[in-house]
């Protein structure tokens, strides 16, 4: 089942972080990742979580997604990105491939 890397952070030094944005994604798709948000617009709906840039990433699975964080390829671009903004990051699992009628929200549910 596929695995999400979710990260919220917050820009502290744009030059560096230029840096990261050019290594990191041949890292990605060299464990099989892919960008599905890679900083877009932000439009808050409910309670107060305010992101400054989210990120998310989607894998093939959660040892690719952990292998690929922990990675030597990866490493140096985690450095700059450490060094170059606030991260609130999250690994989870997702869900496998299900047909649409079947995972349709139940009468009366909110999601």
């Amino acid at each position: 089942m596929p695995a999400y890397v979710i990260n919220d952070m917050e820009i502290t030094d744009p030059v560096v972080f230029d840096q990261y944005r050019l290594l990191s994604p041949p890292t990605v798709a060299q464990y099989g990742g892919r960008f599905l948000v890679r900083g877009g617009a932000v439009h808050p709906q409910e309670g107060d979580w305010q992101p400054r840039r989210l990120v998310v990433l989607e894998f093939p699975d959660l040892a690719q997604a952990e292998a690929w964080l922990a990675s030597p390829e990866y490493a140096p671009a985690r450095r700059l990105r450490q060094a170059s903004a606030r991260s609130r990051l999250i690994v989870v699992e997702g869900l496998d491939a299900q047909p649409a009628a079947s995972v349709a929200p139940a009468a009366g549910s909110a999601g």
